[in-house]
């Protein structure tokens, strides 16, 4: 259930309240959607209802209003003129009715025919009663046909689906193996997962996706990735081999319905990382990495070598640093002297990979549910463990308040990322010759990528940092014949250009 998206219900005036009936009504939105949907589902309308109810008995109201104990005793609201509005919208109702009378009714609320439907029909604004909403009409109508005009898809990142859109907030974890990946999820949701292996040997050796569901189970990865629900259909690039190493694991879970965990094969070194697997492992973490809110690296203090994966496995994490935070796990097993040089090391590694002048946040703790070796660190230890735990915990909490702005970020980063990339292809069908030495062109193109980038970045005034990655580049180009590409449509980058400068802008303020 899903109210639309309106302010809350503005308290009676003939009732005792603390404040003018709009900025409490305000207040009660802001509270009731702490997510910041730009709606309300059924749970958060009734705390919608409980915050009218305060208001009217002339509390005041804040978060820690709905903590009180005698919330149950108060009153329903009061909706003075209710019955008048409800009258009147059924009449207009009636009357749309009968205007339509012999047309095509509207489709329900529902956003799945936007994907589906062949109709260049746009969809109006008024039909969006949310910010998600919102942005899967602004994709369908203007951000989709320039990526499928210049292959968008096939260099970058598959097409969005509706799914996409809908999924809730992910959180991956990343690092070598025995680092307590699993060990964390586990001391998370406090139980164990269908398909949870713990070992000190490389026991996980797929990516595994804790998501909630109605009973325990798990399903192979290429039944997630034909399933339209799930947002994994991208993941058939990678092909039948890796698909075979990707499964979900479903449980009814109170926190899984707010965060999916995505749980990843250790990181291989040593002699071990010589033995190729059989699919693109940094091809993978990239791909999960644009769709998580949040990537959890973790070490243990006796493995704090970064080895040749790895750092290919931090570097196909680009773009996504604001996403990366550390963990420095299993810090018990060390005293706390052992404990400052490990830290040292570790920040003094991280600084050859990571390649920013700021220094990353690092997470001290374990995170386990065997209590804190408290002889070999100490009180002052424990305590700094506990702290630790809390802001790690402060920070996965935050994960659902801040998913939707998170969708607007990846949003415009991938539109910004699109025109580029149809700047990038209009360029070179423009240095192609109409009629011989086509091919002799191409490869000359191909070889001077960089060159070609710095062109396209000087004659549109783009920042260098948002090109793509020119190897990769350079890789997906090889299979097209650069003289079918399109030259670019400025109509189509203008109306990315619109959607950037006043769609997402006039979406937020409404």
């Amino acid at each position: 259930m899903a109210t639309a998206a309106s302010p809350a219900p503005t308290p009676s005036s003939s009732s005792p309240c603390p404040a003018s009936p709009a900025p409490t009504s305000s207040r009660v939105w802001a509270i009731a959607d702490s997510k910041r949907l730009g709606y309300l589902g059924f749970g958060e309308f009734i705390t919608a209802m409980q915050l009218v109810s305060l208001a009217q008995a002339g509390n005041e109201i804040s978060q820690d209003s709905l903590q009180r104990e005698d919330l149950i005793s108060f009153n329903p609201p009061v909706m003075e003129g209710l019955d008048a509005q409800l009258a009147k919208s059924k009449h207009l109702a009636k009357r749309v009715d009968q205007d339509m009378d012999g047309f095509p009714q509207a489709q329900g609320p529902s956003t799945n025919h936007w994907f589906n439907s062949k109709s260049s029909k746009k969809i109006p604004l008024t039909a969006v009663t949310s910010v998600i909403d919102g942005l899967k009409r602004l994709y369908i109508e203007k951000l989709k046909p320039l990526e499928v005009t210049y292959k968008f898809n096939d260099f970058v990142s598959p097409l969005l689906t509706n799914s996409d859109f809908d999924a809730k907030p992910m959180v991956m974890l990343l690092g070598q193996y025995s680092t307590g990946k699993t060990t964390f999820i586990k001391h998370l949701l406090k139980t164990s997962y269908p398909g949870a292996h713990i070992g000190p040997e490389p026991t996980t050796d797929r990516f595994v996706v804790v998501m909630s569901g109605p009973d325990e189970r798990t399903i192979p990865g290429n039944t997630l990735a034909v399933q339209a629900d799930m947002p994994f259909s991208g993941l058939t690039t990678f092909g039948t081999s890796f698909l075979s190493k990707f499964e979900c694991s479903q449980m009814p879970h109170p926190l899984l319905e707010h965060i999916t965990f995505v749980d990843t094969p250790g990181v291989l070194s040593g002699e071990k990382q010589r033995t190729q697997r059989s699919y693109e492992f940094t091809g993978v973490t990239s791909w999960f990495a644009a769709k998580c809110d949040l990537i959890l690296l973790l070490f243990d203090p006796h493995k704090l070598d970064i080895s040749d994966e790895f750092k290919r496995v931090i570097g196909s994490l680009r773009g996504h640093d604001d996403k990366i935070r550390v963990v420095l796990n299993k810090a018990d097993q060390i005293d706390t002297q052992q404990l400052m040089r490990v830290y040292g090391a570790l920040m003094w590694s991280l600084g050859k990979v990571l390649n920013t002048p700021e220094v990353s946040r690092v997470y001290i703790g374990s995170f386990n549910d065997k209590p804190v070796k408290e002889s070999a660190v100490g009180p002052i230890g424990k305590e700094l463990f506990e702290k630790e735990q809390d802001d790690l915990l402060s920070d996965l909490k935050d994960i659902p308040k801040k998913a939707c702005d998170r969708r607007i970020n990846e949003f415009v980063k991938r539109a910004r990322a699109a025109k580029i990339h149809a700047y990038i292809i209009g360029h070179l069908k423009n240095q192609m010759p109409t009629m011989m030495g086509k091919a002799k062109a191409q490869q000359k193109l191909i070889d001077n990528l960089e060159g070609e980038f710095a062109k396209v970045q000087r004659e549109h005034h783009l920042p260098a940092g948002d090109f793509p990655y020119v190897e990769h580049f350079r890789e997906a180009l090889g299979g097209y014949s650069i003289d079918r590409f399109e030259k670019v449509k400025p109509k189509m980058i203008q109306a990315v250009d619109d959607m950037l400068g006043y769609d997402i802008p006039e979406l937020l303020k409404n």
